[in-house]
């Protein structure tokens, strides 16, 4: 029973326990670099770990569209079997996440849930390039089955990590550099993995060119699993040194709270898939696209395809930030839904340059991820909330594995200019779950959408009648 009392811990805030519970720290330990309480070893070590977790995951997810025409070349495949890549990737995480979030708060923690989740993205990588190397398509989909398994519920870590370490004033900056270290791996990924796969195919063609190409994502998936060892060491020490308060049986997360989620997280959940499947989609199938239309260079359509990626990995740390110093996260997440609804149109129904829409929807995108999944936080408990975002993945997910068939169908059959309505419906779904969740938050006190002065107020007050309760109880 000790033990799980210790692991409890992982999931309750950094600073929850009062200084002096704390151990005196002397040498190194004392340093700002070494000290879990202090701004340097929070902001230069932990949060640069926490956002390295999942950058092997992100360069791989999006390997397929990386080598769209290479891919489906090489094994002579049509744009449905390509797009199968993504929707097995996301069939796991329709209930894996749910489960991977619940492991994360009752059974794993997060730091052995995070090393166990980024195995399990290591080995699928190494079984799709392996399969491309030896032309198995059944292969490669189960080998991006295996990387779906640790995928997302790696993200649902990632986030929990988030959570402990910086709830409170910069949780949405944190949540903006997250995405943005992620970003900067799809990016990396849509810029050197045709290049790699050009220097290969001088001495190596076709299929065993592309395997020994995709074998290059498997050692970034290491580099992360690597960090993410350090993370798990150094989480664990800030545990010992700050003897952060383990849940009590009351506090532990069981399946039937899940029923307890108020209006507002489904709301949220619906706004996620409704989102992101107008966005994913679009950026796997988005290379033939610019092709097609605009008559770009496979090296051009790369560059443009990317440029959401590019854009979101320098623009979310600065609206996370902003959206910090301003609250108001409904406005935002609004805002965001409707500049890329509007993206689409010019991409849909015009001939402007496409740099300029992908600029404005890298920009949107920005905005909404930043002021989305912080939102969960301010409306679930600390030690449900690897469940909560479990949940959001395994929706979110479901809508991806669906969708990234059924864009794949709809471009072979109907073509590009069908599929980009579609995802129009989709995100005029997500505007109208956003107004409802404004309508249905404006009704109950508007705690989602408070200014960042009016939250700040609330929470130290509420944190003065805490302390206050405490010292009673003392007396």
């Amino acid at each position: 029973m000790g033990d799980r009392d210790n692991d409890d811990s992982e999931n309750s805030p950094l600073l929850s326990s009062g200084s002096s519970m704390d151990i005196e720290l002397t040498g190194c330990g004392a340093t700002p670099f070494c000290n879990p309480k202090s701004f340097v070893h929070r902001y230069l070590i932990i949060l640069v770990l926490i956002c390295f977790l999942s950058f092997g995951s992100y360069f791989c997810y999006d390997n397929p569209a990386a080598l769209q025409d290479t891919m489906i070349k090489d094994l002579n495949i049509n744009e449905g079997n390509f797009m199968a890549f993504y929707s097995f990737y996301s069939w796991p995480n329709v209930v894996l996440c749910m489960f991977g979030g619940y492991l994360i708060d009752r059974i794993f923690g997060v730091r052995l849930g995070a090393i166990i989740f980024s195995i399990f993205v290591t080995c699928g990588q190494v079984v799709f390039a392996f399969g491309a190397l030896i032309n198995s398509y059944p292969l490669m989909c189960f080998g991006r089955f295996v990387f779906g398994i640790g995928g997302e519920s790696l993200a649902v870590a990632q986030n929990t990590f988030a959570v402990k370490w910086f709830q409170g004033k910069a949780l949405n900056m944190v949540f903006g550099l997250q995405l943005s270290f992620s970003r900067v791996g799809s990016t990396v990924n849509m810029n050197v993995m045709q290049p790699i796969y050009d220097y290969i195919d001088k001495s190596t063609h076709g299929y065993k060119c592309l395997g020994i190409a995709l074998f290059v994502g498997a050692f970034m998936c290491v580099f992360s699993l690597i960090l993410g060892g350090i993370l798990a060491v150094l989480d664990k020490r800030a545990d010992r040194i700050l003897k952060r308060k383990s849940l009590s049986a009351e506090e532990m997360i069981r399946f039937r709270d899940i029923f307890t989620f108020g209006f507002p997280f489904w709301f949220i959940s619906i706004i996620c898939v409704a989102y992101y499947v107008a966005v994913f989609p679009f950026i796997g199938l988005g290379l033939v696209f610019f092709e097609m239309k605009f008559g770009m260079s496979p090296t051009s359509a790369n560059a443009v395809n990317s440029l959401v990626y590019i854009v979101s990995a320098v623009a979310s740390p600065v609206f996370g930030f902003l959206i910090d110093r301003s609250g108001k996260n409904v406005f935002w997440v609004l805002l965001g839904i409707t500049v890329t609804l509007a993206c689409h149109m010019l991409l849909a129904f015009t001939f402007l340059n496409p740099y300029i829409s992908m600029v404005i929807m890298g920009l949107s995108y920005s905005v909404l991820a930043s002021a989305l999944w912080p939102m969960v936080a301010l409306i679930i408990p600390a030690h449900q909330l690897g469940t909560a975002y479990g949940i959001m993945q395994a929706i979110q997910n479901l809508g991806l594995a669906v969708i990234s068939l059924t864009a794949g169908i709809i471009v072979d059959e109907n073509g590009y200019l069908i599929l980009e309505v579609f995802f129009m419906a989709y995100l005029c779904l997500a505007l109208i779950a956003g107004v409802l969740l404004y309508l249905w938050d404006a009704s109950n006190g508007g705690q989602l959408n408070l200014s960042a002065r009016v939250r700040h107020l609330q929470q130290a007050k509420e944190k003065a009648e805490d302390t206050d309760n405490g010292d009673r109880l003392v007396q």
